[in-house]
């Protein structure tokens, strides 16, 4: 199984970095804060200037944004397969907490003084709805495929383990010493498993094991040249896959070699 440390922090953080600078993202976040600035609600319409809101709901929005980014990058292995709901719920919850201290911090600087009982409502409230909009935003990206997905068929499971940015068509699953690199449509991940339970989880995905630490996407293989008793692969996105001569039959089987 994987767990929540299982991916190493480096890649955690390159899936997140990636995440936060794609346009279609600062355009979003770009597009809350405007409308944010201009509404002024939960009373910073009448107690911030058109600056100060600018500043308080571009700092609001994004930290926002960010770390429930980052929740949901670290977590959304142990939330696979546990419904759309919960996981909505968990990460709106947990950014909510893990941005509080941000949003007290900006009320301090910007108004003077901690928020008061009646303030505390009203920050809260601010905190819990750019939460639910920040995480509804990562599941509408998360959940939106390649445009040349059939959008009626299931994503396989494995899918639930990769970071937003990189869920695509599987193209290839390949061992590298105890991690096994995700080779999608939209780049690549690595995740520490075995090949034998990823090729599992890549189901319903049609595909074919072609050497002890490759498995290819059939739809994702170009062409296939033979070099001496083993098989060269071309893949549609990425480098070349090798396939051993115990799996040459195979290949046959599947159309890809002359018989």
């Amino acid at each position: 199984m994987n767990f929540v440390t299982d991916r190493p922090p480096q890649s955690a953080l390159r899936d997140l970095r990636a995440h936060l600078v794609r346009p279609t993202t600062l355009a979003a976040l770009a597009g809350a804060v405007a409308v944010l600035v201009l509404a002024g609600p939960f009373g910073t319409l009448d107690r911030l200037s058109l600056g100060a809101r600018a500043g308080y709901w571009g700092a609001v929005v994004f930290s926002t944004y960010a770390m429930g980014a980052a929740i949901d990058i670290m977590f959304r292995p142990r939330l696979a397969g546990r419904g759309r709901a919960l996981r909505v719920a968990a990460v709106t919850l947990a950014t909510a907490v893990a941005v509080t201290g941000v949003v007290a911090g900006l009320n301090r600087l910007l108004l003077g003084a901690w928020p008061d009982t009646g303030g505390m409502i009203w920050t809260l409230a601010a905190i819990f709805a750019v939460a639910v909009i920040a995480t509804l935003l990562l599941q509408v990206q998360a959940e939106s495929g390649p445009a040349t997905q059939n959008a009626s068929d299931a994503p396989p499971p494995l899918l639930d383990r990769v970071p937003l940015d990189r869920r695509g068509a599987l193209v290839a699953l390949s061992v590298e010493d105890h991690y096994v690199r995700i080779r999608t449509t939209r780049g690549e991940t690595m995740l520490l498993m075995r090949l034998g339970d990823a090729i599992r989880e890549a189901a319903p995905t049609p595909g074919l094991q072609v050497h002890r630490s490759h498995w290819v996407a059939l739809a994702a293989v170009r062409a296939v040249r033979r070099d001496g008793d083993r098989a060269i692969l071309e893949m549609t996105v990425g480098g070349d896959i090798p396939a051993s001569r115990s799996h040459i039959p195979a290949l046959r089987e599947a159309g890809l070699l002359p018989r």
